[in-house]
């Protein structure tokens, strides 16, 4: 029994043992919770927990199963499941210019979109970046200490939401072009943007999870791929391979080395792997702007513009395919998902580069700054 499981309390008021068992109908509808300790107390509450299935009946009463875009054609096995409403961010809390902007669209990062000029942070921007990415790294722990099998990732954003509340932190990615959760959760054959909902994690499933803060106008920007249960060999190769990629990159950055020699590095190293680079999203420099130059491909032979300076502040988050590197979006417009509907994986770190090398801003403090999935083996 996983962790997430062990912890559920019955739902009967007044109740409170242990609860291993739910609602089949809850199942089927994809909705949360509804844990009980016995068909007893299922029974007794019968009467006020059946409200909850109206949410996905018909008018007459029939369970239907979501199906959001009847004739599009997935990829792979993941489907979409139902979501619940936007999280709220408390007033006081400092927000971005799109937080309230009725497109999500960010007027600050528009205003320099063509522009590849990169912003050199001073000692009080780049004091600001490592709280910010501190916090972003706190905030990813807690997310460490619940993922597991049977948690739903409508569950990781909402733990995600309250952890950056409770650090006075905006979740960078709420509506950022109308995007709607406070996080990124891409399973399986999903690359990245996959929005958290119902779906419960099951044994086998690789799960990455990017979170980013605005902490006093400044982002910070990192994510992990997580091991749900026991996970396949190809999976494991592939997560391992994908972290390898994103070192051996950052043990590159330095004074003086051009961006686009990024991808040649994590390209060379996914590829002799027998595994492929996704080209359609890269890294990105990042400060008070939540995407801004420069542009960080993690292809080989790109044409990425810019070379490292002190001050520069930017993140490096290769997403590596076990087949094609093309994607496909879901019509949800922010869904990428492997062509073939194989397995992708990809880890991401905020950097800050200094006089003689680098900062890792978003480091893990524990285990030598490994991810998570490797706690095991050290």
């Amino acid at each position: 029994m996983s962790a997430s499981l062990a912890n559920r309390t019955c739902e009967t008021a007044g109740c409170g043992s242990q609860a291993n068992l739910q609602c089949p109908t809850c199942i089927k509808l994809d909705i949360p919770g509804s844990y009980f300790c016995s068909q007893e107390c299922f029974k007794g509450n019968w009467s006020t927990h059946k409200a909850l299935h109206k949410v996905g009946q018909n008018s007459n009463g029939i369970i239907e199963p979501f199906n959001p875009w009847p004739d599009y054609v997935f990829t792979g096995p993941l489907r979409p499941h139902r979501t619940s409403p936007a999280r709220t961010v408390p007033g006081h809390i400092q927000r971005p210019d799109y937080a309230d902007h009725p497109d999500g669209t960010p007027l600050s990062e528009q205003s320099v979109k063509l522009s590849s000029h990169i912003k050199v942070l001073n000692d009080e921007e780049q004091e600001e970046m490592i709280i910010a990415c501190k916090l972003g790294r706190e905030v990813l722990d807690e997310v460490a200490l619940m993922i597991d099998v049977g948690v739903t990732t409508d569950e990781i954003d909402r733990v995600v939401h309250e952890a950056c509340i409770e650090r006075e932190c905006y979740p960078s990615p709420l509506n950022y072009y109308k995007y709607p959760k406070s996080c990124c959760t891409s399973i399986n054959e999903v690359i990245c943007h996959g929005i958290p909902d119902m779906r419960a994690l099951i044994n086998g499933d690789i799960c990455n999870v990017d979170v980013t803060v605005c902490h006093r106008g400044y982002h910070g920007d990192l994510n992990e791929t997580f091991f749900i249960g026991n996970v396949s060999k190809t999976a494991e190769k592939l997560v391992n391979v994908t972290w390898e990629c994103l070192e051996k990159a950052i043990n590159a950055v330095q004074p003086g080395e051009k961006y686009r020699e990024l991808g040649n590095i994590i390209h060379k190293h996914a590829q002799s792997n027998g595994f492929s680079v996704v080209r359609s999203y890269c890294g990105h420099g990042i400060h008070q702007l939540f995407h801004t130059s420069p542009g960080v491909p993690h292809y080989a032979k790109n044409k990425a513009v810019g070379v490292m300076k002190p001050g520069h502040t930017f993140t490096i988050e290769p997403m590596i395919s076990q087949g094609s590197w093309r994607d496909k979006c879901w019509p949800d417009n922010w869904t990428a998902v492997t062509v073939d509907g194989l397995l992708s994986a990809q880890f991401e770190q905020t950097l800050l580069v200094t006089d003689t090398g680098v900062d890792i801003l978003t480091k893990r403090l524990a285990n030598n700054g490994l991810p998570y999935f490797m706690d095991k083996k050290s």
